[in-house]
């Protein structure tokens, strides 16, 4: 299976100014799996260390954090020599020891020349519960579930995406029934690694949607182990209440549809938890399209998806037969929720730090979609669920702010009318590069 972080990890081992790097992203996504073939490739020895229930191991950083002493422990623990120039260091589930966290700041500043690359699912709480970050004392990088691109790669269809990336626009209009069956199984499987290996080795959907399940069973699990006891109830029913808001019209998260009489200051700390554990994306809105567009965000208006289009999709129960008969509209399902669902995910794996906001006119009169900001550029982007490209909000939003590029993402033909692109729902995910010429 092949990641394209693969290429941010090798980038990282050789720059001249390399610090520790710290992975963050949600349990299951792929982490261990990454760091452990990043070692296999690049270099000649790897360590690998688990912080999760290994007591002799952190009994090594219970005392003082001497890299010396650390290198010299581990090297003892693991029966393992340590070259600092042949070797990768892997501490996985590093905040179940908070003095491993704080080492890399040490190991930066008093042992830079060696290769440390260290994860953990629960990286956001563990900062937010006041531990020792080691603020820029380390390089972060950021993994998400497999792209729609990674998916064709992991089922050996790369030529598909070569054609994409080359912008063979003749050539991927001759392939468009392709690109959209691929489509559906991609938001009925999603990028959760083992999903996508099971589906790629059997081509069992019922056997993808039980691992879906037990995914999901894990992180309900994870509440109880993660927070306390007060807010797990909260954090349940917020997780639960996903799918219903994203099955609305509007798709707004409201705190009355978790419960009758819910408020925001009972559930806040509840929500910021999930998304701390990177297992939803929040969506701000903004009251003007300006620069910079975070200084114009209403905090209390936003919308919230799930980290995967194919956990949404095993969370809803969404009936196998939508993704394998032709003739559902599997695009539409969730009122397009699934559609936004999908769309997001792509822009945010594209590039962790796009600043990705929606906009709203007159108490929602007018609402588009997501609005990103990219080299000093406001870009709006309508998503739509079918090949219709009736968008009355985006034409509301164009004549009112005349925007210098302008996006409407579908099952339809690519084209591009002016400022307007048209980019089809399976070529989102090059969205940069198809507009980066008027950046």
């Amino acid at each position: 299976m092949k990641r394209k972080a693969m290429k941010d990890l090798i980038n990282w081992k050789n720059s001249s100014r390399r610090k520790p790097l710290l992975i963050y992203g949600a349990r299951q996504v792929g982490k261990t799996w990454l760091m452990q073939n990043f070692g296999k490739q690049e270099y000649q020895n790897t360590i690998y260390i688990n912080f999760e229930n290994n007591k002799p191991i952190k009994e090594i950083f219970s005392k003082d954090l001497d890299t010396e002493r650390l290198i010299k422990n581990i090297e003892l623990a693991t029966s393992k020599k340590i070259s600092c120039e042949n070797t990768l260091i892997i501490f996985d589930e590093i905040q179940e020891c908070n003095n491993a966290l704080v080492s890399l700041k040490y190991f930066c500043d008093n042992a830079p020349e060696y290769h440390i690359v260290a994860a953990g699912s629960f990286l956001g709480v563990a900062m937010q519960q006041g531990n020792s970050f080691p603020v820029g004392k380390v390089d972060m990088l950021t993994l998400y579930p497999l792209t729609f691109f990674e998916f064709l790669t992991a089922l050996d269809e790369e030529r598909f995406v070569k054609l994409i990336k080359d912008k063979d626009y003749q050539t991927i209009l001759s392939f468009k029934s392709k690109f959209i069956e691929r489509l559906k199984q991609y938001f009925y499987i999603g990028g959760m690694p083992e999903a996508v290996s099971a589906y790629k080795n059997n081509e069992d959907l019922a056997e993808v949607r039980q691992i879906q399940h037990t995914i999901l069973t894990a992180y309900r699990s994870d509440f109880s182990k993660h927070i306390n006891l007060h807010d797990i109830p909260k954090v349940g029913m917020i997780w639960n209440s996903i799918p219903v808001h994203l099955a609305k019209e509007k798709k707004k998260f409201m705190y009355k549809d978790i419960r009758h009489g819910a408020r925001a200051r009972e559930y806040e700390n509840a929500l910021q938890w999930l998304f701390n554990s990177n297992l939803i994306y929040k969506v701000n809105c903004v009251s003007l399209p300006n620069l910079p567009l975070i200084s114009y965000q209403v905090r209390e208006h936003f919308k919230v998806y799930m980290l995967d289009i194919g956990l949404l999709s095993a969370m809803a129960e969404l009936d196998l037969k939508a993704y394998i008969d032709p003739n559902d509209k599997v695009f539409t399902h969730f009122k397009g929720g699934l559609t936004e669902q999908f769309v997001l995910q792509e822009l945010r794996a594209s590039d962790t730090n796009l600043p990705i906001f929606y906009w709203v006119k007159e108490k929602g009169s007018w609402e588009v979609d997501f609005v990103i900001q990219k080299s000093n550029e406001i870009i709006p982007i309508e998503v739509k669920s079918s090949i219709s490209l009736a968008a009355k909000s985006l034409k509301v939003y164009m004549e009112t702010y005349k925007p210098k590029i302008t996006v409407r993402s579908s099952l339809a033909d690519y084209n591009v009318n002016n400022n307007l692109y048209d980019i089809p729902l399976y070529m989102i995910g090059v969205l940069e590069e198809i507009v980066g010429e008027k950046i």
